[in-house]
């Protein structure tokens, strides 16, 4: 098992890091001394293709194809698809691309449940004929209150006692489309009066009248998941049935379907389900249902908003899958549930970045500032350093003329006492440049808004000359008025204001209004015109950023991946 180099996009193969000791290697370890399944280890990453993968399903993604790469086995990629009401192949092909983007590939190992569906019912035949099944006529809401309660056992279905020859002759007209959507359902025959409900004659098939997004009108009967599952890792020999905890009451009924149906001719593995706590993230929802309104709904762009915890958001955001792989790995795998701070998701795509991101001067909010004794017609070109944490990725030429542009937060006509930035008669240095002085204000006559300044340099400070080592309180980011660039910047936060959007009775009413910010009128240095969509650089002293593919020639968007303020950091310091 090999992680792809995706951040070139070159298809060359690096190894992927050994899995951290957790519990979960616990038991591989232990199954793969006693020779457990022939000593074998094969684990699968099943998504149902109903809608985008986000955050919490990268944690998977890396748990599934990292443990089988540390312990020389296979990972599938399965599609779980068997509600075509929901499904779609758009989002099969969306869950392909980001599984590839983290550094992961299945192989020649990329199956459907619906690759088994004739196998499927055959083995519900076999139920039926095992007397352990059998098809009810209840409603969905009568089997619901025939079902009982945690505290009081259920009553048995009026059908329960049908005949094995009447249920086969019923489900084989349930294939043949003779009955109406909901009229009728094959459940498994196990226990009305089981503590645990998901064992009170579960329901195995309904009727649904849904186009497949495979096989089509073939179809008019589909298995339920917790059938369908068990029996799909059974089929493709998988050992390690790797899932979260929201599954561990329905593990008797997955161990329930693997014992009693005889697959034996098919395969001979025996698979042992495994639950996880998931990933649960500050201000955000994980639940595809609640993100699937904010898309249909429009309160986000799409599943690929960069304000969305989707791994295609995440993506256009400017996140690495490095950095992803690295947050899933901290946080680790624990058999309890609980809330993991964003700030440590942010945390990682600093440290990415820090090493691999060059720096770049982008004015976000322009004031013009007059250089009234530099000559008119000079441009001279500056050494700038690309990553002063990286020396190796070199520097690169900066042009600076009579005209620039600082930022509007620079400047305070009365500044208070611990203001060290730009003011009437103070100083700051250009970065890369020389020391400035403010000598006079320009204004809106109509408004009084400052629009420009007037300002002088020192010739003797240019950086890196005999008397740049002058010092002043603040050195600042520009960039020259003739050769900058207009971009767009989209500067975005928290989608959700709270920490807890779920606790909430309708969590849409936690959205945060200033989640998404746009600035159209800011100004780049010239270098930034050959930025392709998907490179990142750190804006000097604004974050880090990255070209949206909305962009176009000679006109970038630059969506900020993360602020230079590093709350988690500060955390572990104190």
């Amino acid at each position: 098992m090999t992680a792809l180099d995706t951040e070139h996009g070159n298809g060359k193969t690096t190894a992927i890091p050994e899995a951290p000791a957790n519990f979960i290697q616990d038991i591989i370890t232990k199954d793969m001394e006693t020779n457990k399944h022939g000593g074998r280890v094969h684990t699968r990453f099943p998504p149902e293709p109903n809608g985008y993968l986000h955050i919490g399903h990268a944690k998977s993604i890396c748990l599934n194809f990292g443990i089988a790469a540390a312990n020389g086995g296979l990972c599938n990629l399965r599609f779980d698809d068997t509600n075509p009401s929901k499904e779609d192949i758009e989002y099969v092909e969306s869950i392909e691309r980001d599984v590839r983007w983290l550094g992961f590939d299945w192989d020649d190992r990329m199956f459907y449940a619906s690759d088994y569906f004739e196998k499927l019912y055959q083995y519900a035949v076999q139920l039926i004929k095992a007397g352990k099944a059998y098809v009810c006529d209840l409603s969905a809401q009568e089997i619901k209150d025939y079902r009982g309660t945690l505290t009081e056992p259920g009553k048995d279905s009026p059908y329960r006692n049908r005949s094995i020859e009447e249920n086969l002759d019923l489900f084989a007209r349930m294939r043949a489309g003779e009955f109406p959507d909901g009229s009728r359902v094959l459940r498994a025959k196990i226990d009305m009066a089981s503590p645990n409900l998901n064992m009170r004659d579960p329901v195995l098939y309904r009727i649904l009248r849904a186009t497949h997004h495979r096989t089509g009108d073939e179809w008019c009967i589909y298995p339920m998941y917790d059938y369908a599952h068990p029996l799909s890792d059974a089929l493709e020999s998988i050992t390690h049935s790797i899932c979260t905890l929201e599954f561990a009451d329905h593990r008797p009924l997955y161990d329930w379907v693997i014992e009693n149906v005889d697959y034996s001719e098919e395969a001979e593995a025996c698979p042992q389900q495994i639950e996880f706590a998931r990933l649960n993230l500050t201000h955000t929802v994980m639940s595809k249902r609640k993100l699937r309104q904010l898309v249909e709904q429009g309160y986000v762009s799409g599943w690929d908003d960069p304000r969305m915890p989707t791994i295609s958001g995440l993506r256009r955001r400017g996140y690495t899958p490095e950095a992803i792989r690295d947050f899933c790995d901290r946080i680790g795998v624990a058999k309890r549930n609980s809330v993991v701070d964003i700030a440590l998701l942010e945390h990682c795509i600093r440290e990415d970045l820090n090493l691999r991101a060059q720096r770049v001067m982008a004015v976000l909010r322009p004031l013009r500032v007059v250089i009234e004794n530099y000559p008119e017609d000079q441009v001279e070109w500056l050494d700038a350093e690309n990553n002063p944490e990286n020396p190796g990725m070199g520097s690169r030429k900066i042009p600076f003329s009579r005209v620039v542009y600082i930022e509007q937060d620079d400047f305070m006509e009365d500044p208070p006492k611990k203001f060290y930035r730009l003011a009437p008669g103070r100083e700051i240095r250009l970065k890369n440049a020389y020391i400035i002085k403010c000598e006079r204000v320009v204004k809106d006559e109509e408004t009084g808004e400052v629009v420009e300044l007037r300002c002088t340099y020192d010739p003797e400070t240019r950086s890196g000359g005999a008397a740049s080592d002058r010092k002043v309180k603040v050195t600042t980011h520009w960039v020259s008025a003739d050769h900058a660039l207009r971009a767009e910047v989209r500067l975005y936060d928290h989608l959700f204001a709270s920490e807890n959007p779920d606790e909430h009775e309708d969590f849409k009413t936690d959205l945060n209004p200033n989640s998404l910010e746009r600035l159209t009128s800011c100004m780049v240095e010239p270098s930034l015109a050959a930025a392709e969509p998907g490179s990142r650089y750190q804006f000097l002293r604004q974050g880090y950023f990255s070209v949206d593919p909305d962009s176009s020639e000679g006109a970038p968007v630059f969506n900020r991946i993360v602020s230079l303020r590093d709350t988690w950091a500060k955390a572990q310091k104190a």
